[in-house]
Parts: C-alpha cells; sequence; structure tokens
C-alpha cells in the first residue's frame, strides 16, 4: 500500500525531471531594448510636440492675417459710396476670403500629417528593430 502512496510523487519527480525550462532571456538585452523602446516613444513624443507648436503657430499666423486683412476690407468699403461697386468689390472680397481659407486649411492639415507620420515613422522603425532583437535572442537560445 505504501508503494501507491508513493507512485503519484515518483510520477510527480519523473515528471519534474523530464521538464525543461526554456533558457532565461538575457536581462542585459531585454533591458536595453526597453531602453530603446522609451527612446524611440521620447522621441515619437517630441516630434509630435514640435508638430502641434508649428499648428498652432500658423494658426495664430492665420489668425493676425486674417484680422489685418479683414481691417482693410472694412476700411475699403467705407469708401465706396456706388452700391453696385460697393456689391462687387464684397464679392471679390468674399472669393479671395473663402480661397485663401480653403488654403490654409489645407496647409494646416498637412503639416498635421507631416508631423503624425514623422511621429509614425519614429515608432515603426523602433518596432522593426525590436522584432529583429527578438528573432536574435530566440536564435541565441534556440
Amino acid at each position: 500500500m505504501s508503494g501507491q502512496n508513493n507512485r503519484p510523487e515518483a510520477d510527480m519527480m519523473k515528471m519534474l525531471s523530464e521538464f525543461r525550462f526554456p533558457g532565461m532571456p538575457d536581462v542585459e538585452a531585454l533591458a536595453s531594448a526597453q531602453r530603446r523602446n522609451f527612446e524611440a516613444l521620447s522621441a515619437a513624443n517630441k516630434v509630435a510636440l514640435e508638430g502641434a507648436q508649428a499648428v498652432a503657430r500658423r494658426h495664430m499666423e492665420i489668425l493676425q492675417q486674417s484680422m489685418s486683412e479683414m481691417t482693410q476690407a472694412m476700411q475699403s468699403m467705407s469708401g465706396a459710396r456706388d452700391p453696385q461697386a460697393q456689391a462687387t468689390k464684397q464679392a471679390e472680397m468674399l472669393k479671395t476670403a473663402y480661397e485663401r481659407a480653403v488654403g490654409n486649411m489645407r496647409e494646416v492639415a498637412d503639416l498635421i500629417q507631416k508631423s503624425n507620420g514623422e511621429a509614425l515613422s519614429v515608432l515603426n522603425q523602433r518596432f522593426t528593430e525590436a522584432m529583429d532583437e527578438v528573432k536574435t535572442m530566440v536564435a541565441k537560445k534556440g
């Protein structure tokens, strides 16, 4: 009967002795990879922040330009006496303002897209490097 009690323990011991633990990863390599991941994330955040600042600066320039043009337009409108000439001038100003607004929106959208693309490029490059590092670590352990 005591042989039966030892049997599960013997089976367990045999199973544990046959179990192979995978090689421990290179802790220094993992720490180095994590440091590079953090650096890439920081660089991407920096690019995104610089892009956001450029967009904000451009928005401010556009606003200042628009205010200046509106002031000039109001001054030029006050001098027109002929209603037909005034209506023609208003239509021209509206057309010019609309075209400028569309151009400004396109410019800002391009700035945002460029900034996002640069930040994403930094992250994609690091991801590719990280995958190569993982393959190298696995190959070393294999």
